[in-house]
């Protein structure tokens, strides 16, 4: 009997950033789905059951941390690992606040966002600290 690969959505409005993402989750085992907006991983014919997000907090439309929001919200508890080109105070504290899993600045060390990955999964609870 063959254990699943784990899934992670990657929802990210920069085209590169999602190519080079998906490249190295695949390469890491992962099963991989990629999303452009939040809105398009809520649309209801989305079946992605992700074990983790992969989320860009500055997006068009919703932000990253608005996602997060209704999940929460809708009792989906995924989860997240928040990345971002604009990494400032008012973000790393936000990301802080919000019960996730990892917080990574672009661009980010492929090891970085793998870690912040594997323990956002294999943690007991599913959630845990934003790192710094």
């Amino acid at each position: 009997m063959s254990v699943a690969e784990p899934r992670v959505c990657v929802i990210d409005d920069d085209e590169d950033v999602v190519r080079a993402v998906r490249r190295l989750l695949r390469s890491a085992g992962f099963s991989i789905d990629t999303f452009a907006s939040a809105e398009e991983f809520l649309d209801p014919g989305n079946q992605a059951r992700p074990d983790c997000l992969v989320l860009d907090v500055h997006l068009r439309g919703l932000s990253g941390f608005d996602l997060q929001d209704l999940l929460e919200a809708s009792g989906r508890s995924i989860p997240i690992v928040f990345v971002t080109a604009h990494d400032d105070t008012g973000t790393r504290e936000r990301a802080q606040r919000a019960p996730t899993s990892g917080y990574l600045a672009k661009p980010f060390e492929d090891q970085s966002l793998l870690s912040a990955i594997h323990h956002a999964i294999h943690q007991p609870s599913g959630r845990g600290e934003a790192a710094p």
